[in-house]
């Protein structure tokens, strides 16, 4: 693929796929053996784990919007600068009972690309500032 069709991917995921909810579409743009690398927690491989994480997320966050900001490409490799807004109506990451407050947070995801599919994603979230607007943490 060329770099252009790899940014129409990664932008594809986020707006067409994420920003939807249209779960139903992550074969389409995800590698069976998809990988998503999370800086505080062990990595997660298959698509059915990552629907898990998406579930948890959008549990708490039921009007998560994603704003792709920039995308750049280099190789197989494409970068997203993202913000991410939403209401926090549901419990979080087990632990945050729903406050009801509206956050916007920043995030960076690398995804590499494989014969037209994502087959992993390493993603960084501000949390702290996220964790502070949701009153979670002082």
């Amino acid at each position: 693929m060329t770099l252009e069709e790899n940014k129409r991917l990664a932008r594809r995921f986020y707006e067409d796929v994420l920003n939807t909810g249209k779960l139903d579409l992550l074969e389409d743009v995800l590698s069976e053996n998809f990988t998503e690398h999370r800086p505080s927690e062990e990595d997660t491989s298959g698509i059915a784990s990552f629907r898990e994480f998406l579930k948890m997320v959008t549990g708490a966050f039921p009007d998560l919007r994603i704003q792709v900001n920039d995308v750049l490409a280099e190789g197989n490799k494409v970068a997203v600068r993202l913000t991410v807004q939403g209401t926090h109506q549901g419990v979080l990451m087990g632990e945050s009972e729903p406050t009801g407050k509206q956050a916007t947070w920043s995030g960076i995801d690398i995804l590499e690309i494989e014969s037209g599919k994502i087959t992993a994603r390493w993603s960084e979230r501000d949390l702290l500032g996220l964790m502070r607007q949701i009153g979670a943490i002082q």
